[in-house]
């Protein structure tokens, strides 16, 4: 398993944000469900969307292929801050559901030609539970040191368009897009604590508070592409990140952080990872 990456290591790896644009926009939805990667029993769901997560969601908003935008969102390269928007609230839903195991859906023929096919509809399905988030809601702020990336998601959010459809986590989810603008990243030069907005992706810095309880939780930050050129499997995390965030936020609660850069982005002032 890939070592935790702390914002040390992201600023090691390239510029900083100060004084650059960056993209503001709130995605949301009835339901969410971010899957965690340890544990197997009931599906359990981040309370945040993870890094690679948004990092996907804005490229499916562009229209990039599912191997094509590793590289844009590499430490150094881009920076991405989160804020839940509503109070963080979980269900657990029982769902019904068909196999997908890869030797059920293919066959090979003679040649030797994979061939994939939809599940057979008649088969048992199986029940399993299913934790969802409800009515969630991120504010994110995003920049990036790949230009063509950079114009082409402004436009698609300015136009309200997505290239493909925008969800929360499972496909089922879809998910709304308010496009907030364009601004410029300032850090903030402050002596001492400073409230944040946004999650804080490294929880040393989180000064305790009496008044606002919150919690962490790790998850993957970075992926790289494993496999060759029309391959259909092949990525893995490169890196993980641990978020802290208010438990009980309804938009309003703000961590206090001290030593952790901090950037004024329009009337908020969030922390990139």
């Amino acid at each position: 398993m890939a070592d935790q990456t702390t914002l040390s290591d992201v600023a090691a790896g390239g510029d900083s944000a100060d004084g650059r644009r960056c993209l503001s926009l709130t995605v949301s939805g009835p339901w969410g469900h971010f899957r965690r990667v340890d544990g197997n029993t009931v599906k359990a769901t981040y309370r945040l969307p993870p890094r690679t997560t948004v990092a996907g969601l804005l490229a499916a908003v562009v229209g990039r292929d599912r191997d094509d935008y590793y590289e844009t969102f590499t430490p150094g390269e881009s920076g991405v801050a989160v804020q839940p928007t509503n109070q963080i609230r979980t269900i657990n839903l029982p769902e019904n559901s068909l196999t997908t195991a890869s030797e059920g859906m293919k066959s090979v023929n003679a040649r030797g030609k994979v061939t994939i096919r939809y599940p057979d509809p008649d088969t048992d399905r199986q029940r399993s539970n299913y934790e969802v988030l409800v009515n969630p809601a991120y504010r994110i702020d995003v920049w990036t040191t790949d230009d063509t990336f950079y114009e082409s998601l402004r436009d698609r959010l300015a136009a309200g368009e997505s290239y493909y459809t925008p969800s929360l986590g499972l496909s089922e989810h879809l998910a709304e897009i308010e496009y907030h603008g364009e601004f410029t990243a300032r850090r903030v030069d402050a002596d001492g604590a400073v409230a944040v907005d946004s999650a804080v992706p490294d929880p040393d810095g989180v000064v305790p508070n009496s008044e606002v309880s919150f919690g962490t939780e790790r998850s993957p930050g970075y992926m790289e592409q494993t496999s060759g050129p029309g391959e259909f499997t092949g990525r893995r995390t490169t890196g993980f990140l641990t978020q802290a965030y208010p438990t009980s936020n309804h938009g309003s609660q703000r961590l206090v952080v001290d030593g952790v850069e901090v950037y004024e982005v329009g009337d908020r002032q969030v922390v990139f990872a």
